[in-house]
Formats: C-alpha cells, structure tokens, sequence
C-alpha cells in the first residue's frame, strides 16, 4: 500500500497516515551504547593506537615523508652492501680451496 498523503492539505488524512507507519521499538540498552560509542569516540586517536601506528602515522606526515624515504633507500643499500661484500667473501674464499685443492675433494 502507497502511504504518500495524496493530498498533504488534508490535516485528518496526514495524522491518520502518521499513526498507521509502524516504528519498531528499540534494542535493549540502546542508550547505553550510543553513550558508549560517543565516549570511545572522544578518546584521543594516540591512545587506541600502538607505538608501530604512531610511528608510521608520523612517518607519513608529508613534512617527514622525504626524510623517511632517505633513510629507508640509505639503510636498504647498506644492507645490500653488508650482503654484497660478504657473498663475495664467501665466493673469494670458495674459489680459493678450490684452485689450492687436489682434485679429488672437487
């Protein structure tokens, strides 16, 4: 059934279509949880987050982010160059017990 009031100037027609729509009652303690929401929501955001997602958040600050970036390429190519250096070490070291040793333990 169309409850749209056909004729919004009828006052009678408007109330009787006003008592007829259903509203359902609400959940128990319902007030009790949007006082809680509203409470969690007025916590500062710092407080729920942990130490990693402050870090990050802070990190990404369009003023940091340049810096954050540096440091990650320079201690990414450090890595790279502490993992080089010792690969090759290890090669150098291969090849040498290798060109040394008779050729039955090849």
């Amino acid at each position: 059934m169309n409850q749209e009031n056909p004729n919004p100037s009828d006052p009678k027609l408007s109330a009787l279509l006003r008592e007829a729509r259903a509203t359902p009652p609400l959940p128990p303690r319902f007030r009790e949880g949007v006082w809680r929401r509203i409470e969690e929501s007025e916590i500062p955001a710092t407080a729920r987050i942990g130490w990693i997602d402050a870090l990050v958040g802070w990190a990404l600050r369009p003023r940091f982010a340049l810096a954050t970036a540096i440091v990650l390429v320079c201690a990414g190519s450090l890595f790279g160059a502490v993992q080089g250096h010792q690969a090759a070490r290890e090669d150098a070291q291969s090849r040498y017990v290798a060109s040394v040793a008779p050729n039955t333990l090849r």
